[in-house]
């Protein structure tokens, strides 16, 4: 049986932890501070598990330098569950805006307020979406699925990155391309958000940097663009500057801690711009469930419904052990990392061109996860790549069963030995047969 130090994991997710977490996570389970119960079976009520959530928050808050005008949420659901959550957040917002601007232009007159509301919805209602892989493409069809009843049009597909790749994904197309729906500044009405994926797992694709044209100006935050990120897969590897975000969300299993953890960072205004229930329906828009309901959340400091207690307390954990090796650098420190652990991998793929190619474009690659095909997708050599990879101890390599070939999932619980491990077995791969 292999111990963990004999295996060097790189799975995409649920992805590796760092063993200290884990080792403390089994005496939690059973016995946490010798309470005689469970992390598993405490009350989400108790003062205890209130602890464990504002304790977490309180350590992400400090990793991510968020602004007292930042809420951070725990709800349950993934990526997928969010998918869903911010359209039903973000376009309930952007429809208590219009009627707040329409109140103050028309008056107490409710009937005209509503109509004027309706119509807008009908007309002028867009959510941009920025799709350059898997996860932002499933997002877009998402949100076209949940507002279908509504009729078409809604979900603008201001950037499609297979559009100028030949029909496939691993690109960022330049910002001068991308259709934006316009700002009021710019003589349009503006988008209920701009919606992006900061890195993408199965196409190996992550945006170097905060889009330049999504910066905030300096405008009334109404004329601003809304920009929500999903960074489940690369959350707390590089800096991230907060207040330029709406909403940041992120499911726990890769960087963060285990399944069953969503977090969400959200800017407290907007929990404060919905409008009731019956004015959303009458203006022909869902309502948020409750279960993803952002101020419900919120309001109830994450704890409205039963929480996993144990996945926040070892996500809570992690966060720490990042303070304590790094301190408040601690996001700094791991981008460096995480650098210098890509490089290590991309520097003998480039090296190798006729054994290994990388399929992103090399200003899109991503340092999280690291998809490449070999000899050009010859099955049978990637296949014996992985076998022999398995002999290695080298597990989690296979790429997603969507586009094939292998991804290395790079991840902060990765250790460099490991990385340096992969890149022995690299190097030898590449070299041509003894005859």
């Amino acid at each position: 049986m292999p111990t963990r130090e004999e295996i060097a994991y790189f799975g995409a997710g649920p992805a590796p932890l760092p063993t200290p977490v884990l080792e403390a996570g089994a005496q939690a389970f059973l016995n946490y501070q010798n309470t005689g119960l469970s992390l598993a079976e405490i009350s989400h009520r108790s003062p205890l598990a209130t602890k464990i959530v504002e304790d977490t928050k309180a350590a992400l808050s400090s990793l991510l330098e968020i602004p007292d005008s930042y809420e951070v949420l725990f709800l349950h659901g993934g990526g997928s569950g969010e998918f869903s959550a911010v359209v039903f957040n973000m376009v309930a917002v952007w429809v208590e805006r219009r009627r707040r601007r329409a109140e103050k232009e028309l008056g107490s007159d409710e009937a005209k307020v509503l109509e004027r509301v309706r119509r807008e919805v009908r007309e002028a209602l867009r959510l941009d979406y920025l799709v350059t892989g898997s996860w932002s493409l499933k997002a877009s069809q998402e949100a076209a699925n949940l507002l279908e009843p509504l009729g078409k049009g809604f979900v603008n597909v201001a950037m499609d990155a297979r559009e100028a790749n030949g029909g496939k994904f691993g690109t960022i197309p330049d910002e001068n391309s991308w259709k934006l729906t316009p700002t009021r500044k710019k003589g349009g009405k503006g988008s209920a958000f701009v919606y992006y994926c900061d890195n993408e797992t199965v196409d190996g694709v992550e945006f170097p940097s905060f889009p330049s044209v999504l910066e905030p100006t300096g405008e009334d935050e109404e004329d601003e663009h809304l920009v929500i990120a999903d960074m489940s897969s690369n959350f707390l590897s590089r800096h991230v500057d907060v207040p330029k975000y709406a909403v940041i969300f992120g499911g726990a299993q890769k960087n963060i801690g285990i399944t069953d953890t969503t977090l969400v960072i959200i800017r407290k205004s907007l929990l404060a711009s919905y409008p009731t229930p019956s004015f959303l329906h009458a203006a022909g828009v869902w309502s948020p469930p409750v279960i993803f309901h952002y101020p419900t959340i919120a309001k109830n400091n994450s704890l409205y419904n039963t929480i996993p207690i144990f996945s926040i307390w070892i996500a809570g954990e992690v966060m720490r052990a990042l303070l304590t090796v790094h301190g408040t650098q601690a996001t700094y420190s791991q981008e460096n990392l995480a650098d210098e652990k890509a490089k290590v991998v991309y520097d003998i793929l480039d090296a190798n061109p006729a054994v290994f190619q990388v399929c992103p474009d090399r200003k899109a690659r991503s340092r999280m996860n690291i998809c490449f095909r070999i000899y050009g997708g010859d099955k049978e050599k990637e296949k014996a790549f992985l076998e022999g990879a398995e002999k290695r101890g080298l597990q989690g390599l296979k790429g997603h069963r969507s586009v094939g070939g292998v991804r290395v999932s790079n991840y902060n619980a990765v250790p460099m030995a490991n990385v340096k491990k992969l890149a022995l077995w690299l190097v030898d791969f590449a070299q041509p047969p003894m005859t």
